[in-house]
């Protein structure tokens, strides 16, 4: 899985590199040898996890640092074609469930509008090109089943977050299904597959309204969590498990003769799917503190009750997770405690990237 050899210079277009998730699949691009041009806005305000990364690069490595608006077409076609790349990873949304509430029109444009833009960028390359475009696991009709979502399953979303995400599903379907082809109208070099993945926590998320940086915020601060929905159950995962499995459906798309240009679930085990409350009793297991209930029944709604089925990852890919429960857990407050203590974030992040590649 995710072998040196295969991305030992490989170009590649990596959209929301400044972001959580971005700037660890930067790091570890770096750490395989790939050329990688990033896409993105601005790294949002201290403290921010790109920054602290972006002060020292490996050995050897090589990344072009652009920033650009996806709404901002001739930039993204610019960096296309000074890119040429073999493989393209996009990251780059409006990610947050509250913001979305706050700013449904913008969160709209950037993850259907915006998606679609990339597409276009790329539709003019003349060389095979694997294209994972990352959405979510809120893009399904949200049914609060006891049982986890499969790739088939009805797509929705009752917050402009989760709907927008779901219409990117369905434009991105679209546009493949209408322009990838060999008719006039068509281009043959392009191999596009979604990857759906969520409740993501691990180091270097600072993030507002998400639960563990809050949760870490208030305990640095020697303040109690405010925890405002603690029934709430989700599929917790540590950031390098779907970061592993966008890498790997990448080299499927490019190397294997029946590409898998579908849709892919990325998520924990069962037992990772744990109520907040849980959650945080974990947190505060390995970091002692207190928490405090804010749940507000007027808040703007959110999922109570989410789970994905991973088989056929598994059994298309060979993916699976790799960390359980306890040691997401473990991975992630021990990041942000020894970062607390003093110790480079850029150290911590190889630490854990060295305990999960084999």
């Amino acid at each position: 899985m995710n072998q040196t050899s295969f991305w030992h210079r490989r170009r590649v277009l990596l959209t929301g590199h400044t972001g959580f998730k971005g700037s660890w699949l930067l790091l570890w691009l770096q750490q395989l040898g790939a050329q990688v041009w990033g896409y993105a806005l601005h790294p949002e305000p201290e403290p921010n996890l790109f920054r602290q990364l972006s002060t020292q690069k490996p050995p050897g490595a090589c990344w072009h640092h652009h920033i650009g608006d996806l709404a901002d077409r001739e930039a993204l076609c610019q960096c296309v074609q000074q890119c040429q790349p073999e493989l393209v990873l996009h990251l780059a949304a409006q990610p947050l469930v509250r913001r979305s509430y706050t700013d449904p029109l913008g969160t709209w444009a950037t993850n259907v509008q915006g998606s679609l833009n990339l597409l276009e960028a790329l539709k003019p390359l003349q060389h095979p090109c694997a294209v994972v475009m990352v959405t979510t696991d809120k893009v399904y009709e949200n049914q609060e089943w006891a049982y986890g979502y499969r790739e088939p399953d009805r797509l929705g979303g009752h917050d402009p977050y989760s709907a927008s995400k779901a219409a990117a599903e369905i434009a991105i379907a679209s546009w493949r299904s209408s322009f990838c082809g060999s008719a006039p109208h068509q281009t043959p070099h392009l191999r596009i597959a979604t990857a759906r993945a969520g409740n993501v926590i691990g180091g270097g998320d600072w993030a507002a309204d998400r639960i563990v940086p809050d949760a870490m915020r208030a305990l640095a601060q020697g303040e109690p969590i405010a925890v405002r929905n603690p029934m709430a159950t989700r599929p917790w995962q540590h950031v390098l498990e779907p970061l592993g499995g966008y890498l790997r459906l990448a080299e499927a798309l490019l190397t294997d003769p029946a590409p898998p240009c579908e849709a892919f679930n990325f998520g924990p085990q069962l037992e990772s799917n744990r109520p907040v409350r849980e959650l945080i009793d974990t947190i505060l297991s390995h970091w002692p503190g207190q928490w405090i209930d804010q749940s507000d029944s007027s808040a703007p709604h959110e999922a109570g009750l989410l789970h994905l089925q991973i088989d056929k990852a598994h059994h298309w890919l060979g993916w699976q997770p790799r960390w359980d429960y306890a040691t997401t857990i473990d991975r992630t407050v021990g990041w942000y405690r020894a970062v607390h203590e003093g110790a480079s974030a850029l150290e911590c992040c190889l630490a854990d990237l060295e305990a999960y590649t084999p």
